[in-house]
C-alpha cells in the first residue's frame, strides 16, 4: 500500500552534491519521511563503490531527522513498493532534464499507478550542477569544494589518486 507522506528520491548519487542536498531540504519538511535511494547502477560504472556513495549521502543529510538513506539493486518500481512509499520525487535543474525526466515519470506510472511523482527544483546557485560535471572535473583535478561536502570532496580526491595510481 502506498503511503502518500513517504517519498523516494532516487539516484545514483555519484556523488551526492549540493544540488542533491538543497533538493532534499526542501523535499524533508513536506514529507513524514524521504527515503534517498542509492542505486547500484552498475551501467553507469560509478565512480564511487555503493558503500561509500550511501555513506556519504548520509553524511550529508544528517541534519534532516525524517531522512533515511538506503542502497538498491533492484527495479525501482519494485523498491518503491518495497519501501510503500506514495510520492517519488525528481529533480529538474533545466529544461533539458525535461524530456527525459517525463519519459521516465510516463513509465513509472505505468509500472507503478498508485505513486505519484514530484517534481522539485533547486536552488538557483544548483541549477548548473550535476554529478557527471562534478566527477569530471575532481578527475581532471579541478576545486569541487563548492559543489559538493568535505567529505565527498576528499573519496573524489582518493577516487583520483587510486585512478592515476592504476
Amino acid at each position: 500500500m502506498a503511503h502518500r507522506r513517504i517519498a523516494v528520491y532516487p539516484g545514483t548519487f555519484d556523488p551526492i552534491t549540493n544540488g542533491h542536498i538543497d533538493l532534499v531540504a526542501r523535499a524533508a519538511p513536506l514529507f513524514e519521511k524521504v527515503i534517498v535511494g542509492v542505486a547500484v547502477s552498475p551501467t553507469k560504472g560509478p565512480t564511487l563503490p555503493l558503500d561509500l556513495r550511501v555513506d556519504l549521502a548520509r553524511e550529508a543529510l544528517a541534519g534532516h531527522a525524517n531522512v533515511e538513506v538506503t542502497g538498491f539493486g533492484s527495479l525501482l518500481a519494485h523498491f518503491v513498493r518495497d519501501v510503500g512509499a506514495g510520492v517519488l520525487l525528481r529533480g529538474l535543474r533545466a529544461v533539458s532534464d525535461f524530456e527525459y525526466e517525463f519519459q521516465m515519470a510516463s513509465m513509472n506510472r505505468h509500472l507503478i499507478p498508485e505513486v505519484e511523482t514530484l517534481f522539485l527544483t533547486p536552488a538557483e546557485q544548483y541549477s548548473f550542477i550535476s554529478s557527471s560535471l562534478v566527477r569530471e572535473i575532481a578527475r581532471l583535478g579541478g576545486d569541487v569544494s563548492g559543489f559538493v561536502t568535505p567529505a565527498v570532496e576528499a573519496a573524489l580526491q582518493q577516487a583520483r589518486r587510486h585512478d592515476a595510481a592504476s
